[in-house]
């Protein structure tokens, strides 16, 4: 879900940013930058200021909801066991005491029978 989600705010987002770099400033419409009239721009008499406002306003909200999505997703504990057990490690376990040959055990003179 968090893969989803970081997908389509990626998106929203490079979306978002292009909208805002097509919009121009008050009275540069469309049509105003081919030369033509009010009546003449690409969406209709208003002008494209409408059009792009509201498409701006909805990828605004879509990009606040995918953020708040995340956030939510990554405060709250995860539902699936991670791979990687956290818990104590058990007791160590001692190796089994084996007596070594009276010859390897440096310091202590061999002891040989009679």
């Amino acid at each position: 879900m968090t893969t989803v989600l970081v997908v389509l705010q990626i998106l929203v987002a490079l979306t978002l940013i292009g909208v805002v770099l097509v919009q121009h400033g008050k009275g540069a419409d469309m049509g105003a930058s081919f030369g033509g009239g009010s009546s003449q721009t690409l969406f209709g008499a208003r002008g494209s200021a409408t059009f792009l406002s509201r498409l701006t306003a909805v990828l605004a909200t879509l990009f606040f909801a995918t953020s708040l999505g995340l956030a939510y997703l990554s405060a709250r504990p995860q539902s699936v066991p991670s791979p990687i057990r956290l818990e104590q490690p058990a007791a160590p376990v001692a190796p089994a005491h084996q007596a070594a040959p009276p010859s390897s055990v440096p310091g202590i003179p061999d002891q040989k029978a009679p």
